[in-house]
């Protein structure tokens, strides 16, 4: 191919403008696709670049640079091993590549696409397998290539005139150059790992960005910043302590100037500045002087809509890294003074966590108890005070005759739950021994619980994102300080079922109860609670409505909280517990027999991992019995449950397996096959045989096929279906069999037993795959 005379025609016909798009194509098409031929168009690249590129960069003409650097790209990326050469042809290369990144162009779409290329080059060099002189001498070789590259990234990836001079407040960079500098992020971490991050940042830093005699060249500020924040872990890695002292003089300069002023482009470099003191936090802490100009230029930065979301964030890294130094009086207030504006400030809910996250952060570690209880007072009074205000109305309906005022005041409410949460989440609890009356947490949960219980009983609690804020709230502060709850449980599991039963679309309220039952399902004494909880429930109206599929993706989130409640039931309670709850455990299985059908693939898989569950404890209840499992027991309520529902099971799981979404359920589909017939399998062996045994299985098996549309099985399939999977369920359930009781009975959970389980699940999978295309199931 290289000594071909096509090449010539094609190479030739690069000259003529008519052809010259072609030509560029089909050479690039031929780089991809012959090894010899980078090496012999290598050859001719001084050519390209003095007879075409040149006279294109001088004249800007841009169909011409753009198609020479798609080209050269190709050429180089094909082989890098010969760009190392440095070879004339490669020189000509990487300096004919530099002048086409920094060719100016409306958009950035030229140098976008030499990326690949100088990415790869680097890649490579950074992966030389060989000895470490010969590599830093290849290093050195092209460290003035990868600086003089740096410096024409920079210069392209700069804002344009009329961003600079953009004075909308809202204005962000343009979506051209945003794409530009998500694709460059990959780069300048391997120019910076080439350049040695010390290095690097002197580069970014050389020459000072203040003068007195010369305006700051904020475009150039800006870029490097980036450049600075992307690199932040390689630089970090490095060990070598970097000087930020020009980052500071940035804040200082920034924080001195009106808030009016900072808009457009400026509020850009702020937000690029907290980039960089979240990214830096730990070396920017280390200094004394630094703290307080920081902490008050972020909290300057949260009110503004552009830089919020970095403040925010930097927020939160700089008090997680921050030296003793936070704890001064002075930095408190500061933070105290950004917690206590959040009401009026109204920040989107994600900025608002990293807010309090940050603070939370300091106040747990606040060595003076009652200086610690005072702070988080103060930055959860307003909290109580919107949490009060809606307790107060529920008896004189005053705020709801103002609408404005009422959803103003809901909103205070629920974003002051949401407050709680998060600092329930921070805050460490001691052991109940050790704990006194003094601990922050507890002081809190003295405040929290009346005014929550309050809270549930009022017809407030009809709004969606007060329930949620409220229901996230009290689960942070159980898991948080769990053992603090014990004596309130009846309290809380009434007001979370009553609230469930009057607002039957929060689903909230039954999640919040599961992890309530995470925490104390251990205690046998609060069973006939956790029961009571479990049928108040279950009897609810929404969920004794789930009777068919098209129900079931209605109420995707009703199905996954109370099928995750009942595995959380049957994962954590007392074998004692389940025994006495023989009735609502056959509901509940028949209703997630039924919800497993749905096309909602979080709603079908929750149900199936309930299903999975029950069927796994039961299992194992049986297999401690092994040949005698008494009436009243675990093991006998879970052979009545089965032999009451196995038919639906069967039925309802062959129809999860047809259609397009057949094939996320394959493995969840074969473990409840293999858990149930190990269980049909056991049975033989006891007297509980003539309630539940392997014909039981295969009658189930056959009504499910049978029970199916003629036109959803191939011709022949119902007759051949059933023995096959009879056969692949025989040698599943006796692997499975034989792991539990070769590992002493450990649960394996949701994975698939032995030889016999993996040739079930591909029986199952093959069936699935092979009835994807079926008629509409509805």
């Amino acid at each position: 191919m290289p000594t071909h005379p096509l090449l010539n025609l094609v190479f030739n016909s690069l000259q003529v403008s008519s052809s010259f798009d072609l030509a560029v194509e089909i050479l690039v098409e031929l780089v991809s696709r012959h090894e010899g031929l980078p090496q012999v168009l290598l050859c001719r690249v001084p050519f390209l670049r003095d007879m075409l590129l040149l006279p294109a960069l001088t004249g800007g003409d841009e169909k011409v640079i753009a198609g020479l650097a798609s080209l050269m790209s190709e050429i180089g990326q094909a082989a890098p091993s010969l760009i190392l050469e440095a070879s004339a042809g490669a020189r000509a290369l990487t300096d004919a590549l530099m002048s086409c990144v920094a060719f100016p162009c409306e958009d950035w779409d030229i140098a976008d696409s030499t990326l690949q290329f100088w990415s790869s080059l680097a890649g490579y060099i950074l992966g030389l397998d060989v000895d470490g002189t010969n590599k830093r001498n290849v290093e050195g070789m092209f460290f003035s290539v990868f600086s003089a590259l740096l410096d024409a990234l920079l210069l392209r990836a700069q804002v344009d005139e009329s961003t600079l001079n953009g004075e909308s407040g809202t204005f962000d960079l343009p979506d051209g150059l945003v794409q530009f500098r998500r694709n460059l992020v990959e780069l300048l971490v391997d120019i910076c790992q080439l350049l040695q991050p010390a290095t690097f940042v002197q580069k970014l830093f050389l020459g000072g960005w203040f003068s007195s005699n010369v305006a700051i060249p904020w475009k150039e500020v800006e870029i490097k910043l980036f450049a600075l924040n992307v690199v932040s872990e390689v630089v970090l890695q490095g060990g070598q302590t970097i000087d930020f002292s020009m980052i500071m003089q940035l804040v200082t300069v920034l924080s001195s100037w009106p808030s009016d002023e900072l808009k457009g482009f400026m509020c850009i470099v702020y937000r690029s500045v907290a980039d960089v003191i979240g990214s830096y936090s730990k070396w920017i802490s280390t200094l004394q002087t630094n703290a307080r100009p920081s902490l008050l230029f972020l909290a300057a930065g949260i009110s503004e809509p552009l830089s919020s979301n970095a403040c925010a964030s930097a927020l939160r890294k700089f008090c997680e890294d921050i030296s003793a130094v936070i704890y001064e009086p002075s930095n408190l207030d500061i933070l105290m003074w950004i917690g206590e504006a959040l009401e009026k400030k109204c920040l989107p809910l994600e900025d608002e966590e990293e807010v309090v996250s940050a603070i939370s952060l300091v106040l747990r570690s606040v060595s003076n108890k009652e200086l610690q209880n005072n702070l988080l007072y103060r930055l959860l009074s307003s909290s109580y005070e919107a949490i009060g205000k809606l307790i107060e109305d529920d008896s004189n309906h005053s705020l709801r005759q103002n609408p404005a005022a009422y959803t103003q005041i809901l909103n205070f409410a629920t974003r002051g739950l949401h407050r709680m949460g998060i600092i329930f989440s921070h805050l460490a609890m001691p052991l109940l021994c050790e704990a006194s009356t003094d601990n922050p947490i507890i002081a809190i949960i003295r405040v929290f619980w009346p005014m929550l219980d309050k809270l549930f009983r009022t017809e407030h609690m009809e709004n969606s994102s007060l329930s949620a804020a409220a229901c996230r709230a009290l689960s942070l502060a159980i898991q948080s300080s769990g053992q603090h709850f014990e004596m309130l449980l009846p309290k809380i599991l009434d007001c979370l079922s009553t609230n469930f039963l009057s607002f039957q679309s929060h689903e909230c309220y039954i999640r919040t109860a599961s992890i309530v039952i995470e925490e104390f399902g251990h205690k046998e004494e609060c069973g006939p609670l956790f029961i009571s909880t479990f049928e108040r429930f279950t009897q609810a109206s929404s969920v004794m409505a789930l009777n068919s599929s098209y129900v079931c993706d209605q109420e995707p989130d009703l199905v996954e909280a109370y099928t995750n409640f009942a595995s959380t039931f049957v994962r954590g309670s007392h074998k004692e517990v389940l025994a006495a709850s023989g009735a609502l455990l056959e509901i509940s299985f028949q209703k997630a027999a039924i919800c497993c059908t749905a096309m909602h693939r979080g709603a079908a898989l929750a149900a199936m991992s309930y299903l999975s569950c029950f069927l796994e404890v039961g299992l194992a209840s049986l297999l401690e019995s092994m040949t005698f499992s008494p009436e009243g027991s675990f093991g006998a309520t879970t052979i009545h449950v089965i032999s009451r529902s196995g038919e639906g099971l069967v039925s309802n799981i062959v129809y999860a397996l047809l259609g397009v979404s057949a094939m996320s359920r394959v493995h969840k589909c074969a473990t409840i096959l293999q858990q149930l017939a190990a269980i049909c399998c056991l049975c033989e062996r006891t007297t509980w045989k003539t309630i539940l045994c392997w014909e039981f299985l295969h009658s189930w098996l056959q009504a499910g096929v049978q029970a199916l549309p003629a036109d959803y099985l191939k011709q022949g399939e119902a007759e051949t279906l059933v023995p096959v999977w009879l056969k692949a369920l025989a040698g599943a359930a006796s692997d499975y069999l034989e792991s539990k009781s070769s590992n002493g009975g450990k649960s394996d959970y949701g994975r698939m037993q032995g030889i016999g389980g993996r040739v079930l699940k591909q029986v199952i999978r093959e069936f699935a795959d092979g009835h994807r295309n079926i008629p509409n199931l509805t």
